[in-house]
């Protein structure tokens, strides 16, 4: 099966290049699309060193799916190009996410609903993805009024440049800023553009994609975004009201029923979830949970996720899998 990466030389997109491989997804070309300045040069996978190509070069080759994380513009000038051939595209960017024509997928809870028509296929944001990880089992069961969520923001989810900035500050050495402050010992409580309403891009891609994903607009979520200066995923502090009340080691056995969910949660041995344990792994690591004494029907947990894995690229992987087993490519 032939497989674009648009965005192969980012972060993510080295990610997704390295998961293909893990998961011995069925490649049998690889196409590397990369902006212009990169075109030529080599990237390797699987032992194999493949060239770099235009995005006209990629559509003329046809693939059966092209995985972007290339940003939102040269998503939305790109991908309907690829779709045009027959490609169905899996968008890591914020582009199509609350476009109403196009579905905004978690495998493990909403891919039922793809068919061979859908064509571009949008990928959620990194922390939307973790919190509706948890949250899904939980809202079926006891069904949710209201979310409040605080994230604590690893600097991979800017981009390398801000990863560089963290390592220059650590290390006493003057660079480019990805941040209008330092990072390094410091949280800056603005991820992303402000909006009109006081709220980042960021808190508002956390209200509004759940709703899309869970296809509920019944409950609301309402958050704050933070980053802090970590690289191996993000942290989320997470309070739920539900519509009925609950029993904490039904909630805790429902979450570890749930695929891609890892309960770690022992106050006991000091067992909770933190970036460092998270990194480099595919699951949605959830603890920390605890009744919240001071509302009827609430709970307060603990999430903490990879962000370029199921943040980004393993989610979009899971959906270009679940395509290929259904025979919907």
């Amino acid at each position: 099966m032939k497989i674009a990466v648009v965005g192969a030389t980012g972060m993510v997109g080295e990610v997704m290049l390295k998961l293909l491989a893990e998961r011995n997804f069925p490649v049998t070309e690889l196409i590397p699309v990369a902006s212009q300045k990169s075109v030529g040069k080599t990237i390797s996978f699987k032992e194999k060193d493949y060239s770099i190509v235009s995005m006209d070069d990629a559509i003329a080759k046809r693939p059966a799916i092209a995985i972007f994380s290339a940003g939102g513009t040269t998503s939305l000038e790109w991908a309907p190009k690829f779709a045009e051939v027959g490609t169905t595209v899996i968008d890591n960017s914020s582009a199509w996410r609350m476009d109403a024509t196009k579905k905004l997928i978690v495998p493990e809870i909403n891919a039922s609903v793809l068919t061979k028509e859908d064509k571009i296929i949008a990928n959620p944001n990194c922390s939307t993805i973790q919190l509706v990880m948890a949250l899904a089992p939980l809202h079926k069961k006891y069904k949710m009024r209201r979310v409040i969520v605080s994230t604590y923001q690893s600097v991979s989810g800017t981009g390398v440049k801000a990863v560089q900035q963290l390592e220059n500050e650590i290390a006493g050495v003057k660079g480019e800023m990805a941040y209008p402050y330092p990072i390094h010992k410091n949280a800056i409580p603005q991820c992303d553009v402000f909006e009109a309403n006081g709220y980042t891009k960021e808190e508002m891609k956390l209200a509004r994609e759940p709703q899309k994903i869970l296809d509920d607009r019944t409950f609301s979520v309402s958050a704050t975004a933070v980053r802090i200066p970590t690289a191996g995923g993000h942290s989320e502090s997470v309070n739920v009201e539900f519509h009925q009340d609950f029993d904490l080691s039904e909630v805790r056995q429902t979450l570890h029923n749930t695929p891609g969910i890892i309960v770690q949660d022992n106050p006991d041995t000091k067992t909770y979830p933190m970036p460092m344990y998270a990194n480099q792994k595919d699951e949605v690591f959830v603890g920390r949970i605890r009744r919240d004494e001071t509302q009827a029907n609430a709970l307060n947990m603990w999430i903490v996720s990879d962000n370029l894995r199921k943040g980004a690229a393993t989610n979009a992987i899971q959906i270009a899998e679940y395509l290929v087993a259904n025979m919907l490519v």
